[in-house]
């Protein structure tokens, strides 16, 4: 018996696993995430408690994960945040419609054309 295996068409889309079938940039985020989050458990697990410490641990590190694993559109999760915060607060409110127009200015031209042609 054959065994089928699926392959999509678009290869752009796939992503190249490093280790653990995990890419270099889940690789790198989940160890950030760890490199933070594991020695700020211990640190409040005297003061807060088991529960609290892995809660805030869990506060620190889901961001981390969030841009480890988020992608719309092919584009990770920071671009995203990126764009959005270039479109609420930089970028104008409100961008008026202008266009070139085109047969105007052919008219100008065509009317100092004539006006020289004149004299």
């Amino acid at each position: 018996m054959a065994a089928y295996i699926s392959v999509p068409r678009d290869l752009t889309k796939v992503k190249s696993k490093v280790m653990f079938n995990l890419t270099a940039r889940q690789l790198i985020c989940f160890g950030a995430a760890a490199v933070v989050g594991v020695p700020l458990f211990f640190v409040l697990r005297d003061t807060a408690g088991n529960t609290g410490a892995t809660l805030g641990m869990m506060a620190v590190m889901l961001p981390m994960f969030f841009l480890a694993m988020y992608q719309k559109n092919g584009q990770p999760a920071e671009k995203i945040l990126r764009y959005y915060f270039q479109a609420r607060f930089v970028r104008p409110k409100v961008r008026p419609y202008q266009t070139n127009n085109y047969y105007s200015i052919l008219m100008k031209e065509g009317s100092s054309d004539s006006v020289s042609e004149k004299e």
